[in-house]
């Protein structure tokens, strides 16, 4: 039944958070699942991680500059993932920039627009981003790609851990907030494993990544009231932005 559970989570997962052409889940969409697909999404960050890497290596043999191909590998990610972790971050930039009460950032964060906040938090990063897939591409890092993407989906976990409530009573965050407890634990450990044989940098990296996504989900909780889908891609996007350039320090 466990085994069952996990195959059925990572089948949510990829379908919630890629452009999978998978069949959909049979599977009721509510916290249980929701939970399991979280538990999850590690691996689907494993998968796009080597995607980007295979991207980043085969574009090393034309005579693109180091530069565009960073650039490339950041769209590819963007497209794999339907936007939504992008999008996640520009509207979570834009509630915590904003002024008010929790429902004044919710309902900022509902608008759709993207503000100045938003805005200039998407240049910094997915720029950040280009710059070091770049130097990492320059420098045949092929690994340190996929460790990269991966890693930044492990923030994930932290973000929905026990005790945090949903921003809303409806939408993602509401399937997805306060489920995860022992995920945390195994997918530290495991990344913490990957990061060993690639040094002191990526074993840092781990450990930002862990206090950072816990401290972001701590203070959406008391900006906005709880957790929603959008703090899980502004944990994401911010993340990988964090760990590639820790790699590169």
């Amino acid at each position: 039944m466990g085994i069952s559970r996990a195959f059925s989570g990572v089948h949510v997962a990829v379908s919630w958070l890629t452009v999978a052409p998978l069949p959909s889940p049979r599977v009721e969409m509510d916290r249980h699942s929701g939970g399991a697909a979280i538990a999850a999404v590690p691996i689907v960050g494993a998968l796009l991680g080597g995607a980007a890497a295979a991207v980043a290596y085969g574009l090393s043999f034309t005579r693109l500059p180091d530069l565009l191909i960073g650039v490339l590998v950041v769209g590819l990610l963007a497209l794999l993932t339907r936007g939504m972790h992008v999008d996640g971050l520009a509207d979570t930039a834009d509630g915590l920039g904003c002024y008010g009460d929790p429902e004044r950032v919710r309902q900022v964060m509902r608008s759709g627009d993207v503000g100045p906040f938003g805005a200039a938090t998407l240049a910094v990063v997915l720029g950040a981003q280009a710059v070091a897939f770049g130097a990492l591409t320059a420098e045949h890092r092929w690994w340190e790609v996929l460790f990269a993407v991966a890693l930044a989906r492990v923030a994930v976990v932290y973000v929905c851990r026990v005790g945090l409530p949903p921003a809303n009573s409806t939408g993602f965050g509401a399937l997805v907030a306060g489920t995860q407890k022992w995920s945390i634990l195994v997918w530290t450990v495991l990344a913490a494993a990957a990061a060993w044989p690639l040094g002191v940098r990526a074993l840092v990296a781990v450990a930002v990544t862990a206090v950072g996504a816990t401290a972001l989900s701590a203070h959406c909780v008391r900006r906005m009231g709880g957790v929603a889908g959008d703090v899980l891609g502004a944990a994401i996007e911010s993340s990988t932005m964090v760990t590639l350039v820790l790699l590169l320090v």
